[in-house]
């Protein structure tokens, strides 16, 4: 009589634990994924007593402002009828339905049902979200139970940085964050860096992800950090970026970049996106756009969304180089 793996009893197959791409909820790296803080949306835009309809991890749920200026993050619809609760009203720090006019508070606490003779708010809460603000960001935590506490990077809590958002298309999360880790690729997908020759490239494991570093023919060093889950980090010059890509569902993610100058301006990696379509297209060569700025987006995006939508890793078939990717 055959036995059951440990997989299986788990309920889990051995293509779902190597499945890093999928992150809905109940998928592996999904329930994994909400065990941290996540970047949603760039607090500048978010004014008091404005809505969001969100999409994060294949996951709706409803974003606003009350007019004392806290955000919350509550569930997509309304208790009493499925209405999209985003396109209700904010009142105070509560918003109300647009549809019959239930209203909840920043818990999801149903506090009023106008047309209803006796109100039953009492039996009725919708899902709320954990949600902080910083770095000139909201994030939320979609997991279950107490939320760990969210994490700080002390060279960005004095000084000015500018925060970038953007969204990439056709493209996995993953994909971007394996080229992260990839430091084999900066000399030819970023030739207009002017580096020669091929790095030696060493990565390690750490108490928050990889490091990995790269020595050049020259002596120059390079290098980046990558944390668990999604986010790079890497000083260059007078740079110093960390970003997040947090997926939107399994074939969008959204770029959510801390930077100490203004190299990237807000609506480049829409941009980028679109001359990068262009080249895949066989339309544009990327030798014609020498001189663009933001090059770097540009690269990144052939190089990412070239490899498909969720890349076929099983196919894959790795060098000394990729030892960032291996780890």
């Amino acid at each position: 009589m055959a036995t059951a793996t440990s997989t299986q009893k788990r309920g889990f197959t051995r293509e779902e634990w190597a499945d890093f791409a999928h992150t809905g909820p109940g998928t592996l790296a999904g329930r994994f994924m909400r065990t941290f803080w996540h970047p949603v949306y760039r607090s500048q835009d978010l004014a008091p007593g404005y809505t969001r309809p969100m999409l994060i991890m294949s996951e709706e749920f409803t974003l606003y402002r009350g007019h004392g200026g806290t955000a919350y993050a509550l569930a997509f619809r309304c208790a009493h009828r499925g209405t999209q609760l985003s396109v209700g009203k904010v009142e105070g720090e509560n918003i109300r339905c647009f549809y019959h006019g239930w209203m909840y508070d920043g818990s999801g606490q149903c506090v009023e049902q106008p047309a209803e003779p006796k109100p039953f708010c009492e039996k009725i809460r919708i899902r709320s979200y954990p949600t902080q603000e910083y770095l000139g960001m909201v994030w939320v935590y979609m997991g279950e139970g107490e939320p760990p506490p969210l994490p700080r990077f002390p060279e960005f809590d004095e000084g000015e940085f500018n925060v970038v958002i953007y969204p990439r298309s056709a493209c996995n999360f993953f994909n971007r964050m394996e080229n992260a880790v990839d430091e084999a690729h900066v000399q030819f997908v970023h030739a207009s860096t002017g580096l020669s020759g091929v790095p030696k490239i060493e990565a390690r494991e750490t108490s928050y992800g990889i490091a990995i570093s790269g020595i050049w023919p020259d002596g120059h060093g390079s290098g980046a950090h990558y944390q668990v889950p999604n986010a790079s980090q890497f000083k260059a010059r007078d740079l110093v970026k960390i970003a997040w890509r947090v997926p939107i569902d399994d074939e969008h993610y959204m770029s959510f970049n801390v930077e100490s100058t203004d190299r990237v301006r807000s609506g480049e990696g829409v941009l980028a996106d679109d001359i990068g379509k262009q080249i895949l297209a066989g339309d544009l060569r990327v030798e014609d756009l020498e001189g663009m700025h933001n090059l770097f987006e540009v690269q990144d995006y052939i190089a990412q969304v070239g490899q498909g939508v969720i890349a076929p890793r099983q196919y894959d078939h790795l060098g000394a180089a990729d030892v960032g990717v291996a780890l």
